[in-house]
């Protein structure tokens, strides 16, 4: 995961040429593809993340370092479409991205408080 103007700086370390706007662009359309998709940071950075379903889909996002994981979500499903139907709405569309720690980050965040030694 990361955003554009990280992945501009990469290409640029490494001697590519390519400018910020094409990075932007290329991300872009990955994520119109539905082959990544974007988050908004709290600094305003539009991290992308590299998808392996594509079409509607959810995701668990560690706090900590990032990992994420699709997962499948039939009640939220579900709910949007009857809380939009409730309220004489009609093609809920929703995004649903649920962050909390991984289980290696909460393992860690644990062993840091309790003074523990992980192994």
């Amino acid at each position: 995961m990361g955003g554009a103007q990280a992945r501009h700086s990469s290409l640029h370390a490494s001697g590519s040429p390519i400018g910020l706007a094409t990075v932007y662009r290329a991300l872009g359309d990955l994520a119109s593809n539905g082959e990544a998709d974007s988050l908004q940071s709290s600094d305003g950075e539009a991290p992308y993340r590299a998808c392996s379903t594509t079409g509607h889909h959810h995701h668990l996002i560690c706090r900590n370092c990032g990992l994420t994981v699709e997962i499948a979500a039939d009640e939220v499903e579900t709910w949007a479409k009857g809380v939009a139907a409730v309220h004489g709405f009609t093609q809920a569309a929703h995004v649903v991205d649920v962050f909390s720690l991984c289980a290696d980050c909460s393992a860690g965040a644990t062993t840091h408080l309790t003074g523990a030694t992980r192994r």
